[in-house]
């Protein structure tokens, strides 16, 4: 006998941008005008329930600029993006209201995130007190409920932040950002402050509410450790730009963009594993976003740049089941062999 079960339909994406942009004017003095900086130039992803998007690059790069943008705290100078099927830049403030409650943020510090004088059980309430109509019994019930969902004790209600350890305080500042029930959580660095042995905490943490909860996480961080880890996808960028983005597991295989490579040969633990990634020491500085590279962003500190990357910007293309933004990226693909082709400098 025939399954005559209709298929259900694939869930929508909680997230979907479509070419982020950020700029800034920058004043130069009275006398000159503003000088414009790209901090995003173009951004494409989207982002499913019980999924984990990384946002990984160096300092510059313009990742907490993107998580501002999707975390609602500033709107895109352009592009689109949508959230939970509805448009964020537009719409009524009921509409914005609802958004700004389906996106929640976990900060870096743990020490600076919470208020303290307050108690947890206070910190925990606020936003239920802000955003709901909740009975305070029911807003201490849901609050202790949420201190036993993050592994911390019914104790702890009653405490101040100053009485906790730094990765207790990180469970604290997660619990508030569940307390609205968010499809979304942007996470910014959240375990970049604590201990190497309290992070695999934290992290494990994540996953388990993601499993349980089926929240998506926007993950900025710049450690690709923590990175191979939580996530599902990867977003790599550089000056603003994304450079590679794909599936976790294709991009850390194999590398395209010679950024991309660089960064994973640089970390021991993630080249060692690969075993085929060669150790490159980027030279220069990061160049500044208010003058960019006329072509390729990465030109002036890519040992294999050529002319055409000098003048021409590269467009993100699809190449072995990722988008990449690299002219020479096909001759970094492994052949058959299985050894690793590298250009010349």
């Amino acid at each position: 006998m025939s399954d005559t079960r209709p298929i259900e339909a694939a869930a929508p994406p909680v997230v979907v941008a479509r070419d982020l942009r950020q700029t800034y004017k920058v004043r130069r003095g009275l006398l000159r005008p503003p000088a414009e900086l790209q901090a995003v130039r173009g951004v494409t992803f989207e982002l499913c329930r019980g999924k984990t998007l990384a946002i990984v690059g160096e300092s510059g790069c313009g990742k907490s600029t993107l998580a501002r943008m999707v975390s609602l705290i500033e709107p895109p100078s352009a592009g689109q993006l949508t959230l939970l099927g509805l448009d964020s830049t537009s719409g009524d403030a009921a509409s914005r209201a609802t958004l700004r409650r389906a996106v929640q943020l976990v900060f870096q510090n743990p020490y600076g995130s919470l208020n303290p004088r307050k108690k947890i059980g206070a910190i925990l309430e606020a936003p239920l007190a802000i955003n709901t109509n909740l009975t305070a019994t029911e807003r201490a019930a849901s609050a202790r409920e949420m201190l036993a969902l993050v592994g911390l004790r019914p104790e702890h209600y009653d405490r101040y932040p100053h009485m906790f350890s730094g990765g207790q305080r990180q469970r604290i500042a997660i619990a508030r950002a569940l307390m609205l029930k968010p499809a979304l959580v942007v996470a910014d660095e959240p375990v970049s402050a604590l201990d190497v042995s309290i992070q695999a905490q934290v992290l494990n943490l994540l996953a388990d509410l993601q499993r349980e909860l089926g929240l998506a996480y926007l993950f900025i961080s710049h450690d690709l450790g923590v990175v191979r880890h939580i996530a599902h996808d990867v977003l790599v960028m550089y000056l603003g730009s994304a450079v590679e983005q794909g599936k976790k597991r294709v991009i850390f295989a194999q590398p395209l963009h010679p950024y991309t490579r660089a960064l994973l040969g640089s970390t021991p633990a993630i080249a060692g594993a690969a075993g085929t990634l060669p150790r490159v020491i980027l030279k220069g500085e990061l160049p500044s976003p208010l003058n960019p590279p006329t072509g390729c962003v990465f030109s002036t500190r890519c040992p294999h740049a050529i002319e055409r990357c000098r003048v021409e910007p590269p467009a993100l293309r699809t190449i072995a089941d990722r988008d990449v933004a690299c002219h020479l990226a096909e001759q970094f693909i492994e052949p058959a062999s299985g050894s690793p082709q590298h250009l010349q400098p």
